[in-house]
């Protein structure tokens, strides 16, 4: 195995992408190195002109990236769509998240509150707002640092709980899923790929890309917390 393929991405996507790398390497003649960041350094690098072969962030950062001329259209995919859940630590009680009343329950019951950067972060602290918690939570908000899991926050107990992805939060070491926001609360990110305009194996990088959008990647897309969405070739 001669070939390799340099794939980053930001952190909401590190687990799935981590097992379909494996698998893509398994049964190709390509291997794939994953790296993986919090997405707004993902984006500072791809626009300095680091070297990568192909590129997965939240859908608007890819598209801006293509039109900056860093990604290119040709290809380009959505790859899977990623709701926000709420974290608390392994083993203690989950609160109730059944609707907007168990949500702002569990808000003000918290003693502090973790939550992520990015849009989601954004749309949360918007959320919070509405449900008209914001200024008596105020002071018991953390976000967490670009690339730090929030889950790893409530792990550690320096948060007693997280809003996050929920591919962030399943699998996370001394952290559990509560649940998913209520819908009416939810907040949905498509997550998307492109290769950069400096690929180095433009062939191989097609290849990696269709594995990623192929129904055999559903169950792990699945398993990690995201929902498959019907691949859209975007090509200008």
């Amino acid at each position: 195995m001669n070939l390799e393929l340099h794939l980053i991405s930001s952190m909401a996507t590190r687990e799935i992408l981590g097992e379909l790398a494996a698998r893509f390497t398994a049964q190709s003649h390509c291997a794939v190195r994953l790296e993986s960041a919090g997405g707004v350094d993902v984006m500072k690098r791809v626009q300095a002109g680091e070297v990568f072969d192909l590129v997965v962030l939240a859908k608007n950062p890819i598209d801006q990236l293509i039109t900056e001329g860093k990604l290119l259209a040709h290809g380009r995919i959505d790859l899977a769509a990623s709701g926000i859940g709420v974290a608390v630590q392994s083993g203690a009680a989950r609160p109730p998240l059944a609707d907007s009343r168990g949500v702002i329950e569990a808000l003000r019951n918290a003693s502090t509150i973790g939550y992520s950067t990015g849009p989601s972060g954004t749309y949360l602290l918007q959320m919070f707002r509405k449900l008209g918690v914001y200024e008596q939570i105020e002071s018991r908000l953390v976000q967490a640092p670009p690339g730090v899991p929030v889950a790893s926050l409530v792990a550690q107990g320096k948060v007693a709980i997280g809003f996050q992805q929920i591919s962030e939060i399943i699998g996370a070491q001394g952290a559990q899923l509560a649940g998913p926001l209520p819908e009416a609360l939810q907040f949905t990110t498509i997550f998307s790929a492109a290769a950069t305009s400096s690929a180095r194996q433009p062939a191989a990088t097609a290849e990696l890309l269709a594995y990623l959008a192929s129904p055999a990647a559903a169950s792990i897309k699945r398993q990690f917390g995201m929902e498959p969405v019907t691949p859209v070739n975007h090509e200008k």
